[in-house]
């Protein structure tokens, strides 16, 4: 990991007691913590790249003296000679990472002060979401007769659970977390939902979502009684999410659907129909229980022009 030839690709452009010090350290990242091949790859190229930049910045390879002393702006002219270079937010995220490992191993040698680098924002990275069913895929992820499972009660669970995904718009932790005596009432308009940090919220009730669930109570084997967890598992126990997301990554295959279609996209399906068929993005923004407008927009793929116009539709003085 030493100087290279001048014809080799992989030339590290550095003073030998910088070189040694980063072969040092990458030594110690395969040894002692013991970080996949591809990770140790990815930093030996970050980290190679970066010296690379400093040769040119500092207008001759850099000793260790400057990477000792490396400031906040000097790492924000290398991020942005890799952006314009078409690096992505994840390759700048990934490799002021592997920088910042470097310096922080140099600084417990007292060969560096890793400040610069800690004090260094990573690049935001972009929000990820998957992809909405069509209403035709949804319709039959939630039938019943869809379920792959034998037992029918298992796949009137699993119906009922999606049903709740779908219809209601709930995060499987919450559907999940639905206490054994949750929706015994067939005339019940809506429900309390307990989300994330312990916020409740009142989430509309379909017919379809009463069918589902009493249908899963009239086939199911145990008692559901208050303070016990209204969904189980085949031995009686709470039901765990990896086993819906398994059993949806069969039905996946036996219907056709993409590898997005996972109980989540049910979710994500539910706000982004309702906007599709006119729904107030505020509304949509309560019944996902969305600390933030903002986060409902990312979440329906509304973009700031689309945005505009809700609001111009909806606003009395627009």
């Amino acid at each position: 990991m030493g100087v290279q030839p001048q014809t080799e690709p992989f030339l590290v452009s550095a003073r030998p007691d910088l070189i040694d010090a980063r072969e040092n350290w990458l030594k110690s990242l395969k040894n002692t913590r013991r970080l996949a091949a591809n990770t140790l790859e990815a930093y030996e190229r970050d980290t190679r790249q970066f010296f690379q930049f400093l040769t040119g910045h500092l207008g001759e390879p850099p000793a260790l003296k400057d990477v000792a002393t490396l400031r906040v702006a000097d790492l924000r002219s290398f991020l942005a000679r890799r952006r314009n270079d078409g690096a992505g937010a994840r390759t700048l995220g990934r490799g002021l990472a592997g920088i910042r490992s470097f310096l922080r191993f140099l600084e417990k040698q007292g060969m560096a002060n890793a400040a610069a680098s800690i004090a260094m924002r990573a690049p935001r990275q972009p929000k990820s979401l998957p992809k909405p069913l069509t209403m035709v895929d949804a319709r039959r992820v939630v039938e019943k007769s869809e379920q792959l499972n034998e037992l029918p009660w298992i796949a009137a669970r699993n119906a009922a659970v999606l049903t709740l995904l779908y219809g209601c718009g709930l995060r499987i932790s919450e559907a999940l977390g639905l206490d054994g005596d949750a929706l015994t009432d067939p005339d019940a308009r809506s429900i309390l939902i307990t989300g994330k940090g312990g916020k409740t919220r009142m989430v509309p009730l379909l017919p379809i979502v009463h069918r589902a669930v009493a249908e899963y109570r009239a086939l199911c084997p145990y008692d559901l009684e208050e303070g016990k967890p209204l969904f189980r598992g085949a031995r009686g126990g709470k039901l765990h999410s990896a086993i819906i997301q398994r059993d949806m990554q069969k039905m996946r295959g036996a219907l056709g659907l993409p590898d997005t279609a996972t109980p989540h996209a049910l979710r994500h399906s539910f706000a982004t129909h309702l906007l599709g068929r006119g729904g107030d993005l505020r509304t949509i923004q309560e019944l996902l229980g969305h600390a933030s407008l903002s986060t409902t927009q990312v979440y329906t793929g509304v973009d700031t022009e689309r945005l505009m116009e809700i609001y111009a539709k909806a606003h009395p003085r627009a």
